[in-house]
């Protein structure tokens, strides 16, 4: 697999890249979601023009593993500072320093914290990236003319073809029903 597969989130294989539906109010947004939330589907998200308070909630997201990520990405920085210190102060240059013993943990407490920092900025950035599936240089909703409004004052509600759920008459019908004012099948580019 070539660095580049890597790079890019994979696209569902088709010509219909999925559903797109329109919505005026963060109200409507929040009750569509809901209902498309119990209807059962997996692969479909929510874009607004600014944060809708619970909206999470009734799209049925679970918390993200990205806190464990940096928890465990600054302990590992921290372990490899301390460690790296005692290697270097006990084993490989021991000098005795004022007549203090090789192992003087309290002065490797400045490098242990600093690498832990680092280690958990590193796990936030890599970790965001790998969780978003970024870098996407380009994405399908972008070539919906209605879908530039999102950033204005509209709400939508995108729906992958390949979710499992994804049937494209009944999932425009559905989005129709939740109270889409307009909803478009999305192209998938070639």
């Amino acid at each position: 697999m070539a660095l580049a597969d890597l790079m890019e989130a994979p696209l569902p294989p088709g010509r219909v890249y999925g559903a797109l539906a329109e919505f005026t109010s963060p109200a409507q947004l929040y009750k569509a979601c809901e209902l498309v939330r119990d209807a059962g589907f997996t692969k479909w998200d929510a874009h607004t023009p600014f944060p809708v308070h619970g909206l999470e909630g009734a799209m049925g997201m679970k918390r993200s593993k990205l806190p464990w990520i940096v928890l465990v990405m600054a302990l590992g920085g921290a372990a490899t500072g301390f460690g790296l210190q005692t290697w270097v102060h006990m084993y490989a240059y021991p000098l005795t320093i004022s007549g203090k013993p090789y192992f003087t943990w309290p002065a490797f407490i400045p490098i242990t914290f600093e690498l832990g920092v680092l280690g958990g900025a590193l796990g936030a950035v890599f970790g965001m990236f790998a969780l978003n599936k970024l870098p996407m240089h380009h994405h399908p909703l972008f070539e919906a003319s209605r879908f530039a409004r999102f950033a204005d004052d509209r709400f939508f509600i995108s729906i992958e073809s390949w979710d499992p759920k994804f049937d494209a008459a009944g999932t425009v019908q559905l989005l129709k029903q939740a109270g889409a004012v307009h909803v478009d099948l999305v192209e998938n580019p070639q």
